[in-house]
C-alpha cells in the first residue's frame, strides 16, 4: 500500500502528536472505562476493591476490553444513561466525538445521523444511511423509528469509521448498535416513571421469571408522552408534542450449556400531532408575521390520506448460539421488520395551502445472517454472510399554490437486494503486537419504479384522497429500473502494547455504499437527462487511515483515547430537493429530488477522550473533536463548485465536560450514595445543507445537571434533571424553498428547550 507523500507527512506528525499525548496526563476513552462515572460505559468486568472496572465491548463481534480493541469505539452502559436521564439516542450525541444525531426535519422518530462527515440526511426510500443502525446485531435498513427511546438495554456503542469487515450489512461511516439485556436467572420486575415539565409523564414496566431450568420468559411495556413546546396556533393543538407506546417480547432457551436461543418481538406507535416548523420569513404575498416563540407554528395541513400523523413499526428476530468448543462460535441471527408512516408536512406553516405534502412511507425488510467467532491463543477472529431482501415505498403529494395551483404526486418503490461475505481475523504476532486483516465482498441489486403526475388545483390527487382531480400531464413515469454495485473492501490494523497500558494502533479500512434511484426523479425542468435518470446515481467509496493511542494512568484511575484520521471519500451520494421550472416560464413551480455523486473530498480529525478518578468522590470525564471536510470535486453543470460548498451536519470543533461528584448519603433509614452530575458541551457552526443558508446554526453550548439517588442495594433510584438549562434555541433542520408558492417555504426546526424531570426507578 503506497502512501503520498501529504499522506506520509500526516501520519508522521500525527504518531509525533500521539507520542507527546501519550507521555502526559491524558490520552483517550473512545468507550471510556469505569461506567459509573465517566458517562461513557459498556458492560463491565468485577474488579477487586479498590480498583477501576475494565470495560467490555463487542466492537469486533467479539467481548474485549475497551482498551484492548484497535477500533473507535464509545460504549454507554445502562446505568449511566439511567443516572443522566438520557431519554432516546439523539441525547448521546453531546458526548460523541464528531457525531451528529439528531431527529429528520418534521419529525420525532426519524433519524438523521452522521459520524465524521459521513451520513444521509433525507429520509426517503432508496436511501440507506451511512451510519448503520442495529438492534441486537439486525441491522434497521431505513431511518423511520430508528430514534428509538431508551429501554430495556444493557449498553449503546457508537464506533467510528468504515466497519463492513464485521458486520452484516456495509456501513460506509459508522455504527450505532443498541444492545439489550439478557433476561435474568430469577424473577424481575422493574419499574420507572417521570414527571416533568411541559406535561412530561413517562412510564416502563419491565418484568421476567424462568419458566424452567432452560426457558426464561419477559416483556417490557413503556409509554413516553409530553406536551407541546408550542402550539400549532391554527387548531391549537400542541407543537413539538410526544405520544409514543412501545414493547418488547422475549423468550430465551438454553437447552444445553452451548446452545442458546432467543426470540424478540417489538413494536412501537408514535401518535405525536405533527411537527411543523418555525417560519424565518414573512408571508411574501400575506405579509404574515415572524411568530415569537420558534416552537409555535400556523400549519394548517393535519392529515396524510385521512389520518393523522403516526409511525408504527414491529419486527421480529431470532438468535442462536451455539459453542461448537470453547474457541469456536457459530451464530444465526433471522430478522423481519416493517414501518408504515402517515405523515401530513406542512412546509410552508401557514394557515393557508401555500406548500404541502401529505406523504405515505412505508419499509419492509428480511434479513439473515451466519457468522462465526474464534478465540483462540493466537488468532481471534469473526468470518460470515449476510444476506438482505428490503423494500421501501413512499408516495406524496405536492400541493403548491401559484399562478397556476397544482398538486403533483410521486411515488417511488425502491427494492434492495443484497448479499456479502466477510472475514475479519487477528494474529498475535508476539506478546505485545498483533496484527488484524479482513476483507468485504458485496453486491448490492436495487430495482426501482418512479411514478409522478400533475393535477390542477390544490386539493390533492387521486391517489392521495381526491378522485376528481384534473390531469394535466405525466412528467415522470421509469419502471424496471436497475442496477447491481459489486465492491472487495479491504482492512488491515496493527496493534502495539507499548506497555500494559498504552496501546497504540495503526489501521487503513475501505468503506462502499451501493448506488440507487432517487425515488423523486423528474427529468422535466432539472438538468439530468433520461440516461442519467436510468442509470440513476453512483456507489460512493471511502479509505480511512486511523493512528489511535489508547492508555491508562494510576492504576487505571485515568484512561485516555486519541486518534487522528484521514480518509479520502469518492462518489459522494448527496440527496437533495431542489425547486424546479417545468414550464419554462423562468419561474420555479415546483420541486423535485436531484442526487448528485460530489466527485472527490478528504476529511481529516482529531478525537480525543478522557476520564480521571481525581477522588474517590470526583471524577471528571470529556471529549474534544476536530474536523476538517472539503470537498475537492464537486461538479455543477460541468463547473467545479467545491469551494462552495460544505459538509452539512459536521461542526469543525464539539466538546463535552462532565464532573461527577458522589457521596454516601442514607435515606430513610436506607444506606445509599448521592451522585451530583453536571455537564457542559460545545457544538461549532453546522451546515444543515451543501450551500451556506440562514437555516444553518451557529455555535453553540448546552448545559445539564442531575441530582441521584441511589439505595445501596440498587432496588431504588431517584433523581431531579434539567436539561439545556441556559434554554438556547438551537437549530436542527430546516425547509429551503423561499421561491415556490406564494408566500415562499423558509422554515426551520429546533432542539428542546429547557426541561425538568424528576425520575423514579424500583426493582423488586
Amino acid at each position: 500500500m503506497r502512501l503520498s507523500k501529504k499522506k506520509q507527512q500526516l501520519i508522521q506528525r500525527s504518531a509525533a502528536a500521539l507520542l507527546v499525548l501519550s507521555g502526559g496526563a491524558a490520552g483517550a476513552a473512545h468507550a471510556q472505562e469505569s461506567g459509573a462515572a465517566s458517562g461513557a460505559a459498556g458492560s463491565v468486568v468485577t474488579a477487586p476493591e479498590g480498583t477501576i472496572e475494565k470495560v467490555v465491548v463487542t466492537a469486533r463481534r467479539r467481548e474485549e476490553t475497551l482498551q484492548d480493541v484497535p477500533v473507535s469505539v464509545t460504549a454507554f452502559s445502562a446505568d449511566q444513561l439511567s443516572k443522566q436521564a438520557v431519554p432516546d439516542v439523539v441525547a448521546l450525541a453531546t458526548a460523541l466525538p464528531n457525531t451528529t444525531l439528531k431527529a429528520s426535519r418534521a419529525t420525532n422518530s426519524t433519524l438523521t445521523a452522521f459520524i465524521r462527515g459521513v451520513g444521509q440526511a433525507d429520509p426517503l426510500a432508496g436511501f440507506e444511511s451511512g451510519v448503520g443502525i442495529y438492534l441486537d446485531d439486525v441491522y434497521l435498513a431505513r431511518p423511520q423509528g430508528a430514534v428509538a427511546d431508551i429501554y430495556d438495554v444493557e449498553r449503546i456503542e457508537v464506533l467510528r469509521g468504515p466497519q463492513g469487515t464485521l458486520y452484516g450489512r456495509n456501513t460506509i461511516g459508522g455504527a450505532v448498535k443498541y444492545v439489550t439485556r439478557k433476561l435474568a436467572p430469577r424473577t424481575d420486575v422493574r419499574l420507572r416513571g417521570t414527571l416533568g415539565n411541559y406535561q412530561e409523564r413517562d412510564a416502563v414496566i419491565t418484568a421476567s421469571t424462568p419458566v424452567n431450568e432452560q426457558l426464561r420468559v419477559g416483556g417490557t411495556v413503556a409509554r413516553f408522552k409530553h406536551g407541546g413546546y408550542g402550539t400549532n396556533l391554527f387548531d391549537g393543538s400542541p407543537n413539538y408534542d410526544k405520544d409514543l407506546k412501545a414493547a418488547r417480547l422475549s423468550a430465551e432457551w438454553t437447552p444445553t450449556p452451548d446452545l442458546f436461543i432467543r426470540l424478540a418481538g417489538d413494536i412501537t406507535q408514535d401518535d405525536s400531532h405533527p411537527k411543523n416548523g418555525h417560519r424565518l420569513i414573512a408571508g411574501r404575498t400575506s405579509g404574515a408575521p415572524i411568530l415569537s416563540n420558534v416552537y409555535d407554528s400556523n400549519a394548517e395541513m393535519l392529515t396524510a390520506l385521512g389520518h393523522k400523523q403516526s409511525v408504527r413499526q414491529h419486527g421480529v428476530a431470532a438468535t442462536v448460539e451455539w459453542n461448537v468448543s470453547p474457541e469456536l462460535t457459530f451464530k444465526s441471527i433471522t430478522a423481519q421488520r416493517q414501518d408504515k408512516s402517515w405523515a401530513p408536512i406542512d412546509f410552508d406553516s401557514l394557515p393557508v395551502i401555500d406548500m404541502e405534502v401529505p406523504a405515505l412511507y412505508t419499509n419492509r425488510q428480511f434479513s439473515q445472517e451466519f457468522n462465526l467467532t474464534y478465540t483462540g491463543p493466537k488468532i481471534q477472529g469473526t468470518a460470515g454472510v449476510y444476506y438482505i431482501d428490503a423494500n421501501a415505498y413512499n408516495k406524496f403529494d405536492t400541493i403548491l399554490a401559484g399562478a397556476v395551483p397544482t398538486s403533483t404526486f410521486t411515488s417511488g418503490s425502491i427494492d434492495t437486494k443484497a448479499w456479502a461475505a466477510y472475514a475479519d481475523g487477528s494474529y498475535n504476532l508476539t506478546d505485545a503486537l498483533q496484527l488484524s486483516l479482513g476483507g468485504r465482498y458485496t453486491v448490492d441489486k436495487r430495482d426501482a419504479d418512479i411514478y409522478r403526475q400533475i393535477y390542477l388545483g390544490l386539493k390533492g390527487t387521486p391517489e392521495m384522497g381526491n378522485p376528481g382531480a384534473l390531469l394535466f400531464r405525466t412528467d415522470t413515469d421509469l419502471r424496471d429500473l436497475s442496477r447491481e454495485d459489486k465492491k472487495f473492501t479491504p482492512r488491515i490494523a496493527l496493534s502495539w502494547k507499548a506497555t500494559p497500558s498504552q496501546n497504540v494502533y495503526a489501521s487503513y479500512s475501505k468503506g462502499f455504499k451501493g448506488g440507487g434511484f432517487d425515488p423523486r426523479t423528474n427529468v422535466v425542468g432539472t438538468k439530468i437527462s433520461q440516461a442519467q435518470a436510468l442509470a440513476g446515481y453512483k456507489p460512493e467509496t471511502i479509505g480511512t487511515y486511523e493512528l489511535g493511542l489508547k492508555s491508562s494512568f494510576n492504576g487505571g484511575r485515568i484512561t485516555t483515547n486519541t486518534a487522528v484520521f484521514y480518509s479520502d471519500y469518492k462518489d459522494v451520494q448527496i440527496p437533495g430537493s431542489v425547486a424546479i421550472d417545468t414550464n419554462g416560464d423562468g419561474k420555479d413551480d415546483s420541486f423535485a429530488g436531484l442526487t448528485t455523486n460530489a466527485g472527490k473530498a478528504k476529511i481529516k480529525g482529531f478525537e480525543f477522550e478522557a476520564v480521571a478518578h481525581l477522588t474517590k468522590e470526583f471524577s471528571l470525564s470529556g471529549m474534544y473533536s476536530y474536523i476538517d471536510a472539503k470537498y475537492n470535486e464537486y461538479i455543477v453543470a460541468g463547473v467545479n463548485v467545491a469551494d462552495q460548498r460544505h459538509f452539512q451536519n459536521t461542526p469543525r470543533n464539539s466538546a463535552n465536560l462532565r464532573a461527577t461528584y458522589e457521596v454516601p448519603m442514607p435515606l430513610a433509614g436506607y444506606d445509599g450514595r448521592l451522585s451530583l452530575i453536571g455537564s457542559a458541551s460545545y457544538r461549532g457552526q453546522t451546515y444543515q445543507f451543501e450551500t451556506p443558508s440562514v437555516i444553518d446554526q451557529d455555535a453553540y453550548k448546552l448545559y445539564d445537571a442531575s441530582i441521584v439517588w441511589t439505595r445501596a442495594d440498587g432496588k431504588i433510584r431517584a433523581g431531579l434533571h434539567g436539561k439545556n438549562l441556559s434554554d438556547v434555541h438551537y437549530k436542527t433542520a430546516g425547509y429551503l424553498f423561499p421561491t415556490l408558492g406564494n408566500e415562499g417555504t423558509l422554515t426551520a426546526f429546533y432542539g428542546a428547550p429547557r426541561t425538568v424531570q424528576g425520575t423514579i426507578e424500583y426493582r423488586f
